[in-house]
Parts: structure tokens; C-alpha cells; sequence
């Protein structure tokens, strides 16, 4: 259902872009420099929140039917001199095993990308692996809500159908503390509902994690 998706998901996210994740992507990516990678760059949503700081960015994005819609946005902005692109490349690399040597970038980003990977733990690893010491990895992720719930209740009746429709989303999955665990520094952490969402979707984190400088 992964074509189902590239051809939605831009429309299905707008309503919520509008409340409120595109301030968030724009808050979270205003300080990034040097070189960048995003992982599960998806249909290219957060291009437009890159700094000029940043002097390299890569977008990977495993999955052809995004990669499609990713490659769309890229040369339109292209054809209209958009700033960056000429210092943006692709990859199909999946986040768990990144193509890139360790301590390649200054800062690794995903947004509404850990309930979909297969292995979080490794995704992180991978990503830990890939920043240079004191680099950041920034995170916006949609959450399991909290335990014993009435929404975290229907979040687990609907998820066995909605990972079938939704690429492999997973709607309970306890992403913070994946990422906790994970070794980063974690700073600046924020909870908040996602404004104009389905209701099992509204739970969410962002934040910044740091690689230990030791």
C-alpha cells in the first residue's frame, strides 16, 4: 500500500501542516549547519525549513513510489533557483543501514519516520553512529499515548489495520523511549497534541538529541 501513501500523504498531512507541524519543522531546523542528512525524506515536506547554514544535505528515501514525489519537488525547485539546490543530493538508503561512514554529518533529522522503521533500535544506532561527536539528531515523531488510556486502548485496536493501510506505522509504539535509550543527550523535549489529526494520530514528540562528545 506503499503507492497508496506517496499519493495522499501530502494532502491527508495538510489540515495538521497548517495547525501546527510546519512551525514545528521550522523551530526545530532553524539552527542546523554544515552537513545534514534526513532520513525517510519522504515527499521532501521539510525542504522548505532548511537554513542556508546548511552546506550539504542528503535525503534518503527507500521506498520508489516517495522517492518519486521527492524527485518532483526537488527539480521544481530547481526550475525556480530555489536556495540549496544545488548542494541537496538523494539516497535510497534505509535508516537502518546507512550507506555513510561513521561521523559523516553534523546533524541526522527525522520527522514521522520511527513508527514505521522495522527496528528502532537499530535506526538509532545507525543514525548515533553517522553524527560526529557533539552532533544533533532531530526528532518530530507521533507516539503511543500514555499507558492505560482510553486512546492508547483504541490506538491498539486500530493499529494491526492501520500498519497494513499506513506503510507499517505503528501507533503504539513507545518512540521516546526508544530514542532515550538510544545514547543521546537529550535536551528540550516537548509533548504536544497534533492539532487537526486523527484523534489516534495527535500524540507527539520533538526534540533534540546530541551524540556524546566522549
Amino acid at each position: 500500500m506503499a503507492w497508496l501513501m506517496s499519493t495522499i500523504y501530502d494532502r491527508f498531512m495538510q489540515a495538521s501542516e497548517e495547525a501546527c507541524l510546519g512551525a514545528w519543522r521550522a523551530e526545530l531546523l532553524a539552527e542546523l549547519q554544515g552537513d545534514v542528512l534526513e532520513v525517510g525524506a519522504g515527499t521532501g515536506v521539510n525542504l522548505p525549513y532548511y537554513p542556508p547554514s546548511v552546506s550539504r544535505l542528503v535525503l534518503a528515501e527507500p521506498d520508489a513510489d516517495m522517492a518519486k514525489k521527492l524527485a518532483a519537488r526537488l527539480a521544481d525547485r530547481a526550475r525556480h533557483h530555489e536556495p540549496q539546490s544545488g548542494r541537496i543530493s538523494t539516497s535510497i538508503a534505509e535508516v537502518e543501514a546507512l550507506p555513510f561512514g561513521d561521523a559523516s554529518f553534523d546533524a541526522v533529522v527525522a520527522t514521522l519516520l520511527l513508527c514505521s522503521v522495522k527496528t528502532p533500535d537499530r535506526a538509532l544506532a545507525e543514525i548515533l553512529r553517522v553524527l560526529r561527536p557533539g552532533g544533533s539528531f532531530v526528532f518530530l515523531e507521533h507516539v503511543g499515548a500514555k499507558p492505560h488510556t482510553g486512546r492508547r486502548r483504541w490506538q491498539g485496536r486500530i493499529e494491526p489495520v492501520w500498519k497494513h493501510v499506513a506503510g507499517g506505522c505503528h501507533l503504539t509504539r513507545d518512540t521516546g523511549e526508544v530514542i532515550a535509550r538510544a545514547g543521546f543527550e537529550l535536551d528540550h523535549v516537548k509533548e504536544e497534541s497534533m492539532r487537526r489529526a486523527l484523534p489516534f494520530l495527535r500524540p507527539t514528540i520533538r526534540g533534540i538529541g546530541t551524540k556524546p562528545k566522549r
